[in-house]
Order: structure tokens, then sequence, then C-alpha cells
């Protein structure tokens, strides 16, 4: 068999360079979702001109954000750190908050490059498993649909709950923002009106658990998410604490979305030291709960 002559007209010309958003998320300066919202804002530009969605850029661009050059080299890899956070009711899944509650970031580490960027949000009454990566392109695709990535909540609830209203849930019901479904639902104990549920479902909407179970005319009291995908949060977190996931764990996470694992980087023993202080240090919420403790019974005494 002879080989066929190609057309030069109809053949594929390779397209040079990597998506910028994909370069910057890779670079651990947010997720490319949160990154394509800058780029639609005009805050990024490319050789002095505003970005366009989808364009692309080599190591020879030169990148700013907010006005500012981007001093990384773009073909260096970032270090792929990620943490697990046991979120306590009372903070929110922002940087800066305006009404100047506490945040979730304010506990985390400082790191020397990037910042971590959060996999995935809960509200403010809402505790448990939180991740945070240095890694963008890890944490799009943990919270991208086509993934897979399921989240298991513990939540009790108010009100009387029967058979019928489960297959309810596990079916699918309709709300306002489209229909949604718990892909499992198991009873965990309670007494009274008061029962604990482990429910799991796919996607991360706003205030989802919630809401599809007002849809059935009951209330959450309580809420509390126990895994995210292949992390499950242990004992060993103590509410308000984070601590780093080690190489195992990483690997795992990272094979998971289809990423080639990347090592860790081999780190002293002062600096785990460090790590282990900042990681047992209480969170500013959990400060200034306890000053406000401290205060009320204080006014008591003199009282």
């Amino acid at each position: 068999m002879t080989d066929q002559p190609t057309n030069p007209e109809t053949q594929e010309v390779p397209v040079a360079g990597e998506k910028l958003q994909k370069v910057l998320a890779r670079m651990g300066l947010g997720s490319r979702r949160e990154i394509e919202g800058w780029i639609g804002a005009g805050r990024v530009t490319v050789n002095g001109e505003a970005a366009q969605l989808g364009c692309r850029v080599d190591s020879l661009d030169q990148i700013m954000v907010d006005g500012r050059p981007l001093k990384r080299d773009l073909n260096t890899e970032v270090v792929r750190r990620v943490l697990i956070y046991n979120k306590p009711e009372g903070e929110v899944c922002t940087r800066d908050d305006p009404e100047g509650r506490p945040t979730v970031f304010e506990q985390l580490p400082r790191l020397k490059q990037g910042r971590w960027v959060n996999v995935g949000r809960l509200d403010i009454n809402t505790s448990g498993l939180l991740l945070f990566t240095t890694d963008g392109e890890l944490a799009n695709r943990l919270m991208h649909p086509s993934w897979q990535m399921d989240r298991e909540y513990a939540v009790r609830v108010m009100g009387e709950v029967d058979e019928n209203m489960i297959e309810r849930l596990k079916t699918g019901v309709m709300l306002d923002d489209g229909p949604a479904r718990f892909t499992d639902v198991v009873s965990s104990g309670g007494e009274g009106i008061n029962r604990w549920y482990h429910v799991c479902l796919m996607e991360g909407r706003n205030r989802e658990v919630r809401r599809l179970w007002e849809s059935q005319g009951v209330r959450v009291n309580r809420l509390k998410r126990v895994r995210f995908g292949p992390v499950f949060l242990g004992a060993e977190v103590p509410v308000g604490r984070w601590r780093d996931m080690n190489q195992k764990e990483l690997d795992i996470l990272s094979e998971e979305v289809g990423l080639t694992p990347i090592r860790l980087p081999e780190v002293t023993v002062a600096q785990k030291e460090k790590q282990k202080r900042q990681a047992r240090k209480p969170s500013m919420h959990q400060a200034r709960v306890v000053r406000q403790n401290k205060f009320k019974g204080s006014d008591r005494t003199r009282k």
C-alpha cells in the first residue's frame, strides 16, 4: 500500500503556546474559572494589550495582572501543595469580607510565591472539610463536573422524614436553579424530631444540601462536610486547624483527576516544626470567641 499524498491546505497546524488561563492556574494564581473572570474584567494583559479568553502564551510573552508583571518563569512547575482544613462555623470562604467577618484564609500559612486556591466553598453556617492548593489546575479539575468528585456531608435535620421523602431526594427534585438530587442518603441516628443523615451529591451549588432538604419541608440545623472525592476529614485535624497532605495522599488525589504526580520538595526539620506550630495556632475566629467568652465571664463576675 502506497502512502497517500497529503494536502498542505488541509493539514492541521499545531497551535503554539498554551492557554493563558491554564498557565496562570498552574502557577497557583487562582483556579481557571477565577482567572477567566479576571481576563473578562480586563485585569490581565499580554505584551501590553488586554488579554482575551482563549489566547495562548509562551515563555517569551510578558504577562501582567492588575498592572503587576509576573516574576515567575512560565516553564517552571509550581509546587503542588494541598492543605486539609477543618472549617468552623462562622468563617466565610472569601479573601476579604466587606462585613469584617473572619475568613478561612486568615488561618492558612503564608506562601513565598503563588497563593492558596480554595477548592469549592462552604457557607458561613456549614463546617467541615475544605481543601486548599497552590496548583490552580488541580483545583479546577477537582471542581469541574466532568471529574465526578462527590461530596459527602453529615447533616442533622429537624422534622418528619420518611422513606418516600428519601426516595424523592435520591430521584431528584426541582430547585430554583434546576434539578438536583442526592446520590445517596443514609440514616445515622438521632432522637425525636432531630435526625442525623449522611448524604452525597456530585456538585457544589450554593446551599444545595440545605435547599434539597428544605424542598421537603424539613429544616437543616447542623451541616458538616466530611469527604471530598477520595479525601476524608479525619479526627487528626481539629476544628479551625489544618494539615498538609503527605506525598501518598497527594499522588492519589492527582491521579484521580488525571494529573501527573509531582514530588513534594524536601522539608527541613526546622520547617517541619514551624509548620506544626502554625497548624496548632488557633484561628482568629476562635481567638475572638475566647476573648468574648472571657469578657462575658468577667462582666458576670462584676455584676
